[in-house]
């Protein structure tokens, strides 16, 4: 395994980061206590320090697993969690992006991680009703306290990012270093604007769903159904043509499906470290083998090919031939940047 920096900070992260939602079966599926542990100790014996859970995941169940795994040797891993969602129904302020529902929220996810401080802290989604500031001046406060050392925003327009950390940097405010979004070769629609925007800000990206929910790893083509309902949504023509690719390409590197679909969201010119996520031991060695593999040019070109889509405007506008004729004056090709 090998590690990368946070976004534009010194912290060492493993290259792939261990998802932990399914670690719980509170939500009728997932793994219990035992597979979770086995899952755990595949990822770290490996290697692996990036951990990432959140409040929600398995009514809380996942943060209980992972501060029971990781107590004995707490300042080895790179704990994440996240805040916004839900904590339960018929209250407005157990869930949001604002100060009440971030401190009582970091307070119990600390208590049930069993550990006085996180490593990161994630703004789980945008809830359009908290103004920028006040998160920014919240998240500052827990910075200071020494209760979090960094802060990653999940699930938001890249316009709000970029604005939240031009205000954090006119301010002298910490700054999110890190941005999590579902990516993946059958949804790519984040290369628009959180992509671009990411490498301006030098964010780390932690993709997750790299596999589609599993419709990159193949089963689909087998006959498996989807578990969730989202699954509804990658079964159609186009996600079957791109998950036949991705196993052609598998099948000449003499890997698994699975490990090409992670390795293609790792071959960017950015920093982009996929959350592997599994509830049985086999899945999580499956998708560690994607450190030993590179996907060649030639084969990344038809990956990209069959998962084009359309970027609107304004990236398709910027790349008509017209529209590079009158902005560089026949110069493009010599000006290098």
């Amino acid at each position: 395994m090998n590690y990368k920096l946070f976004g534009h900070t010194g912290l060492r992260v493993s290259e792939l980061c261990l998802g932990t939602m399914g670690f719980g079966t509170e939500w009728g599926w997932g793994a219990d206590y035992v597979a979770s542990k086995d899952v755990f100790d595949a990822y770290t014996n490996a290697g692996g320090n990036f951990i990432d859970t959140a409040n929600r995941y398995t009514e809380g169940t996942s943060e209980r697993f992972i501060g029971d795994f990781i107590k004995a040797d707490r300042d080895h891993f790179v704990l994440a969690t996240k805040y916004t969602l839900k904590d339960k129904n018929g209250d407005p302020n157990f869930a949001g992006n604002h100060r009440k529902n971030m401190m009582r929220s970091v307070k119990e996810s600390m208590d049930r991680l069993q550990t006085d401080y996180l490593d990161i802290l994630w703004l789980h989604i945008w809830d359009f009703t908290t103004h920028p500031e006040e998160v920014l001046m919240g998240l500052n406060d827990l910075i200071s306290r020494g209760l979090v050392h960094y802060i990653g925003i999940s699930d938001t327009p890249a316009w709000r990012v970029a604005q939240a950390n031009t205000i954090a940097e006119l301010r002298g405010w910490h700054k999110f270093a890190g941005l999590q979004v579902e990516y993946n070769l059958i949804n790519r629609t984040v290369e628009r604007d959180l992509l671009p925007m990411a490498k301006a800000f030098n964010l780390a990206v932690t993709p997750w769903a790299p596999l589609a929910g599993g419709a990159l790893s193949g089963k689909y083509l087998k006959g498996e159904k989807g578990r969730l309902p989202e699954a509804s949504k990658r079964l159609n023509e186009r996600s079957t043509l791109i998950a036949q690719k991705v196993v052609e390409v598998a099948t000449a590197l003499e890997c698994t499906p699975a490990q090409v679909a992670v390795r293609w969201t790792m071959q960017k010119d950015q920093t982009v470290i996929p959350i592997i996520g599994a509830t049985k031991p086999f899945q999580i060695a499956d998708v560690l083998g994607v450190a030993d593999i590179v996907i060649p040019a030639e084969w990344m070109t038809e990956l990209n090919t069959v998962s084009a889509f359309e970027l609107g405007f304004p990236g398709d506008f910027f790349n008509e031939l017209g529209v590079i004729d009158v902005t560089y004056g026949q110069t493009r090709d010599q000006i290098v940047f």
